[in-house]
Formats: structure tokens, sequence, C-alpha cells
């Protein structure tokens, strides 16, 4: 048997001293060798350089002023000397075997450009909400198909993806000038030439913050606008018409059900008619199902979002 290739973890974090201990012993524990654990400290002004100091020669920290957390990912890429590139939050952890099943499935597939494992949802106080599942391509859909679909097709996502570090330095990396969403517009870009693949155990722990979404849903709005917008051209031309509108579509009822419960009622009704204008057919009974339980006060916030 050929050598294991060596695997570089690559870790940002900002102000994470709470948690970054977690995830990087969750890295270490790993028994997957050979394996280097970068974590890169986009300009921590908390206790985080501190807790890294006491890893000493286990870890290589790359510091860099506050640049967000895509320019964090991308200088531990351009850090990392290893074959294949993991990906953790310094809030989130790895549960054992994890490293290792993903090395065993990319040597199997040699065709696979990036791989995931799934994912259980933990929120702040370690309890579970649930497990993020693969479900697989859409029917008679690429995978590149589903993620304009499904943004969260990729199970675990930044935390839970193993990548061909060539392959990703290739396509560019991850979109620095995004306020959010470069995950998924980086697995767009991998996923137009390479394959795809999940390990079909949760073996990545993602923790979910109460009221993150609900505080940054124009961001996130703005950030998935940006995506599906650049990467249409990355579609099959089938795909670049109505199927395009039909994701563009969803994407944005989606979004809608966020502002309503977050009391946007007026944004909510103007993007639910943005919905159905795109995809009359496809999304408009679902936007108008929707914009009557917004006018009825059926989108009320629940509680654990709201905190």
């Amino acid at each position: 048997m050929p050598e294991l290739p060596l695997v570089s973890v690559v870790m940002p974090a900002w102000n994470a001293e709470r948690w970054v201990a977690r995830a990087v012993d969750s890295a270490l524990a790993q028994d997957h060798e050979p394996k280097e654990v970068i974590v890169v400290d986009d300009g921590s002004t908390d206790g985080t350089p501190a807790v890294l100091a006491r890893y000493g020669r286990r870890i290589r920290v790359v510091r860099q002023p506050n640049r967000g957390l895509p320019a964090a990912r991308n200088a531990g890429l351009r850090a990392a000397r290893g074959e294949l590139v993991a990906f953790l939050d310094a809030d989130d952890r790895w549960l054992p075997g994890k490293l290792a099943a993903q090395v065993a499935l990319m040597r199997e597939r040699p065709e696979l450009g990036f791989c995931a494992t799934e994912a259980w949802l933990e929120d702040e106080a370690s309890r579970r909400l649930g497990r993020w599942r693969d479900e697989g391509p859409l029917p008679g859909r690429t995978f590149l198909e589903t993620l304009f679909a499904r943004n969260a097709a990729v199970a675990g996502s930044g935390s839970a993806v193993m990548v061909r570090r060539e392959l990703a330095l290739a396509v560019g990396g991850f979109d620095e000038t995004l306020p959010a969403l470069e995950d998924v517009d980086m697995w767009m870009r991998l996923a137009a030439v390479a394959a795809y693949a999940c390990v079909p155990e949760p073996l990545a722990v993602v923790t979910r913050r109460a009221g993150s979404m609900s505080r940054g849903i124009a961001r996130m709005k703005a950030a998935a606008v940006r995506v599906m917008r650049k990467n249409r051209r990355l579609l099959p031309p089938r795909s670049r018409g109505a199927y395009w509108r039909w994701c563009y579509a969803g994407m944005l009822t989606d979004y809608a059900k966020w502002e309503a419960r977050a009391g946007r009622r007026a944004r909510a009704l103007l993007t639910l008619a943005q919905a159905a204008a795109l995809s009359p057919l496809g999304r408009g009974r679902l936007a108008a199902a929707i914009a009557l339980d917004v006018l009825r006060g059926r989108m009320a916030l629940p509680e654990a979002a709201a905190a």
C-alpha cells in the first residue's frame, strides 16, 4: 500500500477563546497520520492567542490582521503542505475517525475533488438539535445543479469538507469579497470541475448559535443572491434558464420566511413577489401561500431563534 497522504487541517479563528481548544483537540485526536493542524488567527483581540500558545509545536499558527473568514481559510490553504485539506471552524469539532474515513474515500475514488461527512447539529450548550444528512443529488440532476436548488446540499459544509489542495487553489480558493456563503460558492466552483461524495456517518459537530440567522438575514440574503448570479454560468446550458430561475426563486422564498419571522413583513412580501415573478409556474403557488401566512401573522419567530 502506498503511504497515506498528509492531511492539512485548516482552522480559521477569530475571538474564539471559548471554543478553539475543543476544536483543536478534536483535530489532534484524529487517528489519521500524517497530519498538520494549521490555525489561522484572524486578528483576535481576546484570549485566543494565549490558548493557541499552549499547544506549542503540535500546531502551526498563522497570524494576520482581521480580514474575515474567507481570507482566513485562504491563508490556511496557502500555508498547507498536505495533499488533502480538511476545514474546521473554531466553534465546531470532529468526532473520532472523521479524517480516516474521508481519506479512505478519497483514495478509493480518485475522481473525487472533494468530500464531506454528515454532521450533528448542536446548540451552544452542546444539546443535539438534529442531523445534517446527505440527501444526494436531485433526480436527473448533477450535484452542481443540486447545489443551486439546495445550497446546504454539502453536509456539514465548512467543518466537514475535505478537498484536494491543488484543486482548491486552481478554482481560486474562497471568494474574499462575499460577506457570507463563501463556502457554498466554493463548493459550486469545485462541483463544476470535479466529483463530490459524502461519508454517510455524522463525524462532524456543527454549532448553531441562537438568533444568528435572524440577526444576519440581510447580509446572508445579499450573499445568496450574489452566489446564485455569479455562478449561473457554471451550470450546463440546459439549466441556465427556467431551472436556474426555479432555484433562484426557491432561495428567495426561503429568505422571505426568515424576513417574516424577524418581523420584516413588508420586506418578506416584496421578496415573495420577486420569487413569483421569476418562476411563476414553478414557485408562484408556494410564494402565494407563504405570503398569505405572512399577512395572517403565522410566521412568528420561534423563541429559541429570537434569543
